[in-house]
Order: C-alpha cells, then structure tokens, then sequence
C-alpha cells in the first residue's frame, strides 16, 4: 500500500519550462520578461531592516493592496495576494471544487489547470477550442463550479473579446476564473465585469509585465463577498515581507511598466513578421509569446537543433500543439540570435 492518495499517486505533475543555470543562453521558453524590473523595486529592496524580516509579514499585504486598487480603480477589498498566479489558482480549486464539484477550461491551455484538478480530486472537463481558437459554445453549458478562462490564453496567444466574457459569466451557474497572467500585453481586461458579476474572479501576475518572476507575486480581483471567502483557503502568511515591498514598489511605477510594455509589444510584430518569412505559420499573439509552427519541419527537430545552439524555447508534445514552438519574445538582441539561428537551421 502506498503513501499517498490515489490522486496524488496517478497525477503526472507540472513540468515547468527548463531554467538553465549558464549565463549565456538565450532564454526564451518561461515567458520572463527581459528586461528589468523597475529601479524602485532595487531600492526598496535595499531599505529592507533585519526588524522586517524578523517579524512575520502582513498576512493581507495591505500595501500591495492599496497600489493596486488604484491601478484598477477597485476597493482594496477587491484585491487578494498569492505567491504567484499558480497559488492563487490553486485556491481557487480548493474553494470551489470537489469530487462532486468539477472545473471546466478550453484547451489547449495552461497545463496546471489539469494538474490541479488531478491533485483536489475534482474531474477537469476540457472543452475543445476550434482552430482559430474562438471560446467554444459548449463551455457555458458544463456542470462546472469553476470556469476557467486563460485570457490571453496560453500557449497559443489567442484572446476573447470582453462581451464574449460578459455573456460566459452570465450564462454559467458556477464562478468564472479569468487567468489574466498576459493581459499587460493585450489592448483590453476583464476588471469592469467584477462591477456587475458577484462570480467572476481575475487573476493578474507580476512575473510577465513586471519582471518579477523571480519573487513569486500574483493578485486576484473580485468582489469583496468572493475575496472574503477566498482568504479563508490561504496560507496564514502566503507572501512575504520582501515580495510585498518589490511588488507594491514595481506596480506603482507604472510608466517604466509601459515603456516596457511598448517595446515587448513592438518586439513581438518584428518577430513575428520574421518569423513568417522564414515560412513559420504564426497566428495575432496578445501575450509576451507567439505560437509558430513550420509545416515543413517538424518542432520537435527545431526545438532540439535550437537546444544544441543554447536558444531555449518551448515544445509541448500535447494534441493540438505536436507541431508547435512556443517562443516567448525577448530583447531585439535575443529576438535576432533565434532568427539568425533558424535561418542556419530550416531547409532553404
């Protein structure tokens, strides 16, 4: 007999994009940002007193709270923080789901979703997105606690138009989770529908837009009667004292955030009409990432030539996405290496 579970025994896990420890290879397979966090980040860091970190932090990260309900002109008690957007998912399942409860997403999506209803227990009903990836019909129709939505969605990039999720949040009986971990680069947001729906609940991230990664700080809005709830299922003290000082000091300095935004943005049309000279498909991305696909080669083949050359990028051996490269957009330098190494690569 084993130790665990019978869930926990049969799930596979989350596998997370390899992280090199060398220097020198160009990355692009997480999604980081690649550029640098704030300067006002490095300086609250520096001010940071042994005092601080010898007293547990707040549990509510109130400070964070405040900056960011006047970012997104909420309440603070619209606004909950999670060791990243992956915690916060994980929350969200614990909330809502059970054996008897199931969580229903379109795929392909983030692949944790999965995991985390293999891990509570809960069945995951997976309805299929069409070729364009439009938000299936079907979705609204599922017995499903928990809807998620992935918007922009990962890995393909693809986006669904606010009234589309205004009529999602309408029609399901259970709550809907809108994963805006790449929203900071698309041109619109789900914030407005929590004024009017009590079940939806958006998730935001500091890894992508912020350049935080590295200190693992997410964020949840919603209404406070959700946001209530949702505290009853974290940690005591689920982020600390200095994540709570670089997120609040990066989310309050939003013009060096959309200085970076814009050039991520204006890096992702160069390196996407690149792309598609080389005879790369590559569908509108409006994340920090595009999908590409070369029907002449097979990803796989590019992923581990690209591999051997130190240029990491991302492959999923999933249905839908077999032939498909997930490329995260980095520096115009970086952006150039991969070009310059694909041209050397792919068949003339």
């Amino acid at each position: 007999m084993g130790y665990f579970r019978k869930n926990i025994e049969q799930a596979e896990g989350y596998t997370p994009g390899l992280q090199p420890h060398r220097a020198e290879v160009t990355k692009l397979n997480t999604n980081e940002n690649p550029y640098p966090p704030s300067p006002a980040v490095l300086e609250v860091l520096s001010q940071i007193t042994s005092e601080q970190l010898r007293r547990y932090p707040d549990p509510n990260a109130d400070e964070f709270r405040q900056a960011a309900a006047r970012i997104n002109g909420v309440e603070p008690g619209c606004i909950m923080c999670g060791n990243g957007g992956d915690e916060l998912l994980k929350i969200a399942l614990q909330a809502f789901c059970d054996n008897k409860r199931p969580v229903s997403f379109a795929v392909p999506t983030y692949t944790l979703y999965a995991v985390l209803a293999k891990l509570n227990n809960c069945k995951a009903i997976e309805v299929a997105f069409d070729k364009e990836f439009n938000l299936p019909a079907k979705l609204s129709a599922t017995p499903a606690a928990l809807t998620i939505v992935c918007n922009p969605n990962a890995p393909t990039g693809s986006i669904v138009s606010r009234e589309e999720m205004v009529c999602l949040a309408d029609e399901i009986k259970g709550v809907l989770l809108v994963d805006e971990a790449y929203v900071d680069f698309a041109q619109d947001n789900c914030t407005e529908l929590i004024k009017d729906f009590k079940n939806v609940l958006i998730i935001r991230s500091m890894s992508k837009g912020y350049g935080l990664a590295g200190i693992r700080f997410g964020y949840a809005i919603a209404q406070p009667s959700l946001i209530a709830g949702l505290m009853k299922v974290k940690d005591s003290y689920n982020v600390n004292t200095v994540s709570i000082a670089a997120a609040a000091a990066a989310i309050k300095d939003q013009k060096y955030f959309r200085r970076n935004i814009e050039k991520t943005k204006k890096e992702r049309e160069r390196l996407t009409e690149q792309l598609r000279q080389l005879g790369f498909t590559v569908p509108k991305s409006h994340a920090n990432f595009v999908l590409a696909e070369n029907s002449g080669y097979k990803a796989a083949e590019i992923y581990d030539k690209l591999l051997q050359r130190d240029i990491l990028v991302r492959f999923f051996p999933v249905p839908g996405l077999e032939n498909k490269l997930r490329i995260t957009i980095g520096t115009s330098r970086q952006n150039d290496i991969l070009l310059d190494n694909l041209k050397e690569i792919l068949p003339h």
